[in-house]
């Protein structure tokens, strides 16, 4: 007859199981996930200026996102190539032109809601799923990657409807170093002015 202490020992080796370790990570995700994905949905609906709307946006960016291992992952083999001071550069502008792109478009999700799906485990990340509704538009299919879901958890890409926002970024500035003689100054220069034409255009 198996006594109390065997019953505890026996709950106590099921709770720290891989598959029980797996579902706490994947439910710290989808919290995870659900946190941020309210803070952006109250930044889209609320009020505020275009100004302040940018700067609440820029907050939840550096606090849920791994802005700069994206970064880094978009630049690929050109990142070892870049010299400590070009890295430098090209993220500060990197977390720019994110902030731009993502606050330009605002406008255009007046109204959003989001709906959490599953959640799962994709090697040592988690993958959130949702559906993001826009009125007036069909609803839309978004996996958030997440590394170190179990610790200290970061986005690291989003998934639209199959395709991975990191990779299409990484693939169109490869495109544009390629045809650039493989300048990553010639990169710098043109999200330079890309952000020097959104801060002309909001001013």
């Amino acid at each position: 007859m198996i006594d109390r202490r065997h019953c505890l020992s026996l709950a106590a080796l099921l709770a720290l199981s891989p598959v029980a370790v797996r579902a706490q990570t994947t439910d710290k995700a989808a919290a995870f996930i659900k946190a941020t994905g309210d803070k952006l949905v109250a930044v889209v609906n609320g009020p505020g200026t275009a100004s302040s709307k940018r700067a609440a946006m820029t907050q939840i960016l550096n606090a849920d996102v791994d802005v700069d291992g994206i970064a880094r992952f978009c630049l690929g083999r050109f990142w070892r190539q870049a010299t400590a001071e070009q890295q430098k550069q090209y993220v500060s502008l990197f977390h720019e032109v994110l902030v731009t792109n993502i606050t330009a478009k605002l406008g255009e999700y007046n109204g959003v809601t989001f709906t959490m799906g599953r959640s799962r485990m994709q090697d040592d990340q988690a993958v959130v799923s949702t559906t993001v509704v826009r009125p007036n538009n069909p609803p839309t299919a978004v996996d958030w990657v997440i590394a170190n879901p179990a610790g200290d958890p970061r986005i690291i890409d989003v998934v639209a409807e199959g395709t991975s926002l990191r990779l299409t970024q990484r693939q169109d500035y490869a495109s544009y170093l390629t045809h650039n003689n493989n300048s990553v100054d010639a990169l710098i220069a043109a999200m330079r002015n890309q952000v020097s034409q959104s801060t002309t255009a909001r001013g």
